[in-house]
């Protein structure tokens, strides 16, 4: 079972910026694929971004040139790096990871950012 922990939400002016973290813990395997989404209440869970094993990065065209994902290896730990914050971007956002061979995938808790003047 694969444990996430989230840090790194909080509250924003517009324009400023905030590092997400999340640290993975308990794989058996691997982690192959880490990826940020993000939620709105009421709406549905959307992808922000994603970095694959080999590094590979791909985010949403919402959030193209202001995101930026990254992960450190010997950590388990992806970061999603966000600047030029506008009030759209508030939500809670969440981590999701699997591993090498396993079918499973797996969520943080959740973390909550609000941009608002």
């Amino acid at each position: 079972q694969v444990q996430l922990v989230e840090a790194g939400g909080g509250l924003v002016q517009p324009g400023g910026s905030l590092r997400l973290s999340c640290a993975a813990s308990g794989s058996k395997f691997s982690i192959n694929n880490m990826r940020w989404y993000r939620q709105v209440p009421g709406e549905q869970r959307e992808l922000v971004a994603g970095i694959t094993l080999f590094g590979i990065t791909n985010v949403a065209d919402s959030v193209k040139g202001r995101f930026t994902i990254s992960r450190d290896y010997t950590k388990n730990t992806v970061y999603l790096q966000m600047n030029s914050l506008k009030p759209e971007d508030t939500a809670v956002y969440y981590c999701n990871v699997d591993q090498v061979g396993d079918r499973d995938d797996y969520w943080g808790q959740g973390t909550q950012v609000t941009v608002s003047s």
